[in-house]
């Protein structure tokens, strides 16, 4: 009898499975460029409304909210109902919700759209980087969804480009409106080429599954199954209170609160860069392009550690990625009196921010058994994601409070610290 299991961990990977892999990247690009699309869009917005950077502070933190409850929500739904409907759903909030930031007229319009869209944001996060430890065999796993989350930083960088060219031509509404169409464009592609996964089918033990099973064997290239192994009565039941149980409690607080940490840091840089660039003499469209090079560095630092996790262990990396990465965004704060200088040290931070976040994604797949890996995925990202909104509101209020960009840099750094001292209590495991 053949152990499905086994055989897909063991047999190399057939088409169908490296084209979701690569679907799935592609879609993370998606989600970079469309929660960067408020920071590219921020000086226009505050231009255009007269804010200040306390209000901006919260309206660039909006979808980070939305997308703190969407992971949590739609990463557990994803463990009940599948991760392809999910994606699916989510990319349909996506796209409407970017169509709907065209139509906004005041912070408070725009604060609600940014809010919904960012719950169909947080839902493809957590149900991708299931998808991809799922659709991966065992020995590229980790690099598999090193490689899906590196996919963030292209879409900024290819997403910032198109920005600024639209910036100059149009306006920032011009931004959301691209993003829209484009999302709206990966609707027919997901149909087509994204399968459910096989762990989920195998966990769920639908009606029709070893009929649905063998169809998906057939287009990946590998063996039919007779039957189906039997359940695994031990695996944890997709619940909230799962994650919190003996034996996943400690991963999942350790692995929340360290992304909590970091992503406190990692969003600081992102939604901040625009705003600080052009409150420093340049236009919107050159600081676009300081945030594009901060994404550069990010994808290098991705790929880098993708390439590394093939050999070392990832928690070493991610550890060594936060180190980095207190002190290069401690650096950044530090007074560049060029647009090179500035895009330069960007690029180093986002180096060792992405680089960790990227690591971290690869820990929780690894970290989480199939039953419940799309809902403790959607735990870390979503309650992690409070740090990502808070980033941005803790900035704003510094600056507001007067403080100097050397100051509040320092204290943002300070969060991949905390980060990478809670990442060192984690007990390493295996998927």
């Amino acid at each position: 009898m053949t152990d499905i299991r086994r055989q897909l961990d063991e047999a190399s990977m057939g088409r169908l499975q490296i084209a979701g892999i690569i679907l799935c990247v592609l879609l993370n690009a998606l989600d970079g460029f469309d929660v960067l699309a408020i920071s590219f869009a921020s000086p226009g917005i505050a231009a255009e409304w007269g804010i200040d950077r306390a209000a901006l502070g919260l309206v660039l933190s909006m979808e980070l909210i939305g997308m703190a409850v969407g992971s949590v929500l739609l990463g557990n739904l994803a463990d009940r109902i599948g991760r392809r409907p999910t994606i699916l759903g989510c990319l349909v909030v996506m796209a409407v919700g970017m169509g709907a930031a065209t139509q906004s007229w005041n912070v408070l319009s725009l604060s609600v759209v940014r809010l919904v869209t960012g719950l169909g944001i947080g839902g493809m996060l957590a149900c991708t980087n299931a998808m991809v430890a799922e659709l991966a065999n065992a020995r590229a796993r980790s690099l598999a969804v090193a490689i899906m989350a590196a996919g963030y930083p292209v879409g900024a960088i290819l997403g910032g480009s198109v920005a600024s060219q639209l910036l100059v031509a149009g306006g920032w509404r011009d931004i959301f409106l691209f993003g829209s169409l484009v999302t709206a464009l990966f609707l027919p592609v997901a149909l087509m080429l994204l399968p459910e996964s096989i762990g989920f089918l195998l966990q769920k033990r639908p009606t029709d599954a070893l009929a649905r099973i063998n169809r998906l064997l057939d287009r990946m290239g590998h063996a039919r199954a007779e039957t189906l192994p039997p359940v695994d009565h031990a695996a944890p039941k997709p619940s909230f209170a799962a994650l919190f149980a003996p034996g996943l409690a400690r991963t999942t607080i350790l692995l929340t609160l360290a992304y909590f940490c970091h992503i406190m840091t990692f969003y600081f840089i992102l939604k901040w860069i625009p705003k600080i660039v052009v409150d420093m003499g340049y236009a919107p469209s050159a600081a676009g392009g300081v945030l594009v090079w901060a994404n550069v560095g990010g994808l290098l630092g991705s790929l880098l550690l993708s390439a590394l996790s093939w050999r070392l262990p990832v928690r070493g990396l991610v550890l060594v990625a936060m180190m980095g990465s207190t002190i290069m965004v401690t650096v950044f704060g530090q007074t560049q009196t060029t647009l090179a200088g500035l895009s330069f040290v960007a690029g180093a931070g986002g180096f060792c921010t992405n680089a960790a976040v990227v690591g971290l994604y690869a820990l929780v797949a690894q970290s989480f058994p199939t039953s419940v890996r799309a809902g403790g995925t959607g735990i870390v990202i979503g309650v992690g994601r409070g740090g990502a909104a808070l980033g941005p509101i803790l900035a704003g209020f510094l600056f507001a409070m007067d403080y100097g960009l050397p100051l509040v840099a320092f204290v943002m750094a300070l969060g991949s610290l905390a980060g990478a001292l809670l990442l060192a209590m984690l007990r390493p495991r295996t998927a």
